[in-house]
């Protein structure tokens, strides 16, 4: 079996007076995973590096150039049976400033929601532990995680 990574998944949040919210966008019939729930993801192009990915994939899905971008001190993964391949994919956290998001054609719906809704509606557990992680990291000052931030 191969291992693979060629692909990222990207956490888009803002601050409110309320705490952190994230940005879930609802995937199109006729895209994987028709109806799901989830944050930014994306195929990593030849000759780009995961965090250009994220950035690109970021603009294509919502229209926002990030105010920051961190790589997240996690990694997620899934096995793919048909092809017989585990995909590692590195996370990302990504700071707006605006709630205004342009949606591309791969969703249909979106909605900024706190820690406690996204991990009802996120189907996979990385992706649950990864919104857990961002949110302590951003708003618990006794966060033992290190996130490295990305220049833009």
């Amino acid at each position: 079996m191969k291992i693979i990574s060629n692909m990222i998944e990207a956490h888009i949040f803002r601050e409110t007076g309320d705490g952190i919210k994230f940005l879930l966008l609802k995937r199109s019939e006729g895209q994987p995973y028709p109806g799901l729930w989830q944050m930014v993801t994306g195929k990593i192009k030849d000759g780009e590096k995961a965090y250009q990915t994220a950035l690109r994939e970021i603009k294509e899905e919502t229209g926002f150039l990030p105010a920051q971008l961190w790589v997240a001190p996690t990694i997620n993964s899934f096995y793919e049976p048909k092809d017989e391949f585990i995909c590692l994919l590195p996370v990302f956290a990504a700071r707006v400033e605006s709630a205004d998001v342009v949606l591309s054609k791969e969703h249909t719906q979106y909605q900024w929601v706190d820690k406690t809704e996204a991990q009802k509606l996120l189907a996979w557990e990385g992706q649950r532990k990864a919104v857990q992680i961002i949110e302590d990291y951003f708003l618990n000052e006794k966060s033992f995680f290190h996130f490295v931030e990305i220049t833009i």
